[in-house]
This record gives structure tokens, C-alpha cells and sequence, in this order.
């Protein structure tokens, strides 16, 4: 598979918005010379993972990868290790890999960290002179969001509705919280295709739409507010019941 590749970050301005599909999550999280053998696998299953196209608890064999993606044994295990690293995949001894499964615990600290973290970054931004103009692109984001979800392209608006993030903390020009917040956004993904709940939008265009219209006001209170509410309806949406393990216990319980 070739890796589209977005150069600088931007995304194209194109006379039909709307048929546009949008660019892989893997562009938003590298950088620098082509990526080497190691590198194009990982970026290759962190896609296919992002995009939902495998899903938490699916098995990675390496025979298979190694026959998909014509590489070595030695370059499967390098960018699996990778993946574990980065929570998108899990090593278990024994079974072998596995794309990871958070659990509630996770998606709860999650969403914590998220909610701390963005604050930050809106504080940051509100703090530009040069805010507004530095919005544009995110409107336009926005609106491929929107048409996206319309045409029922889920895999586009998927990836955009993640870009939002990473992208509005791109805006601030500090590379470190970029990278955290990818890697935040790389398991909500994980979070939301364990945990949605079927027929709900897990992160909506409207409401990112609400949080530009603070920024741009300069409305710190407002954006704050827009982006907490954000979060927790994010949060709400996620279904746990039925993923709830049962204690194997529980069938020796007796009335007393």
C-alpha cells in the first residue's frame, strides 16, 4: 500500500470540497526523510487502525504481515514494539499481538487527560495575536468534516474529525504537545470503535464548529466551556454495558 504523505500539514483547497478524501492519520504524525521499512508498516497498521479498518482485540500474525507487506519477520516485530509502545497494539506472551482493547479505566484517564490537556492549548492559542487568521484552515476542516459525514464517507470523517485536534494544537506552533495530542487522539479512536454506541456521532462537526466560533471571538470562558462539553459528550456516548466482563464466580453464588 502506498502512504499518502501531507506536506507541511495542509490540507488541500480543492473546487469540490466535498469529494475530497481526506489524507491518512499517519500524516499528522510524521515527519522528515521517507520512512524506512520499519516505519511504513507501522504507519501502514496505525492507519488501518485509526480508520477502523481492524478493530480492538483483532490478532496481528506476523506470517500474514509478513506476506501483505513483503518485509521480514524481524521488521514485523520491530514496528509492533513500536505499536505497543504507543498503545495501539498489545503484546501478550504466548498469544502474540493484538490491536489493543482499552479498557474502562483507560478511556476514563483518557478523557481526563484530554480535557487538561486541551484547556491548555486553548489558553495558548487565545494568547495569538494573529488567532483568526490562523483559524481559516480549521473552518475549512470543518466543512470537509461536515461533508464527509453527509455523504457517509465514515472513514474521511473520521480521520477529520481526529485532524481537528491535532491540528488546533499544531496552531500553537509547539511540536511537543502536537505529538502528545496525536497520541491522545490515536486512542479515543481505539476507545470509540470498542465503545460507540451504534448510530452516534462520537465526536461532532458542530460542535467543533462551536469551539471556533469562541476562538474567534477571543471568548475564553465560551471556548473553554465548548470544548469541555465537547469532551463529555464524547465520553457519554461510549457504551460500556455490554462489554462489562462477568465474574466467572458468580455461578457458585447461592441465597442464603
Amino acid at each position: 500500500m502506498e502512504i499518502e504523505k501531507m506536506n507541511n500539514h495542509q490540507w488541500p483547497v480543492q473546487e469540490d470540497e466535498e469529494v475530497m478524501v481526506a489524507p491518512p492519520a499517519s500524516s499528522l504524525c510524521y515527519e522528515g526523510q521517507p520512512p524506512g521499512e520499519v516505519e511504513r508498516l507501522y504507519l501502514e497498521i496505525f492507519d488501518a487502525v485509526i480508520d477502523q479498518r481492524l478493530r480492538p482485540g483483532v490478532k496481528l500474525t506476523e506470517a500474514v504481515l509478513c506476506d501483505v507487506f513483503s518485509c521480514s519477520r524481524s521488521t514485523v516485530r520491530a514496528a509492533l514494539a513500536q505499536l505497543q509502545h504507543d498503545k495501539i497494539v498489545e503484546l501478550q506472551p504466548n498469544r502474540g499481538a493484538f490491536v489493543a482493547q482499552p479498557d474502562i479505566k483507560e478511556t476514563r484517564d483518557v478523557f481526563e487527560a484530554r480535557r487538561m490537556v486541551e484547556a491548555a492549548i486553548l489558553d495558548k492559542l487565545l494568547s495569538l495575536p494573529d488567532l483568526p487568521d490562523r483559524l481559516q484552515q480549521l473552518w475549512q476542516m470543518v466543512r470537509q468534516e461536515r461533508a464527509a459525514f453527509e455523504r457517509q464517507d465514515r472513514v474521511s470523517w473520521i480521520r477529520l474529525s481526529n485532524a481537528f485536534h491535532v491540528q488546533l494544537v499544531r496552531l500553537a506552533e509547539n511540536e511537543v504537545l502536537a505529538e502528545l495530542m496525536n497520541s491522545l487522539c490515536s486512542r479515543t479512536s481505539l476507545i470509540i470503535a470498542l465503545y460507540d454506541k451504534p448510530g452516534c456521532s462520537a465526536c461532532s462537526f458542530d460542535e467543533h464548529e462551536q469551539i471556533l466560533q469562541q476562538l474567534s471571538k477571543g471568548d475564553r470562558e465560551g471556548a473553554q466551556q465548548a470544548m469541555r462539553q465537547h469532551l463529555q459528550d464524547c465520553e457519554q456516548r461510549m457504551h460500556f454495558a455490554d462489554r462489562n466482563i462477568p465474574d466467572p464466580w458468580t455461578m457458585f453464588h447461592r441465597q442464603l
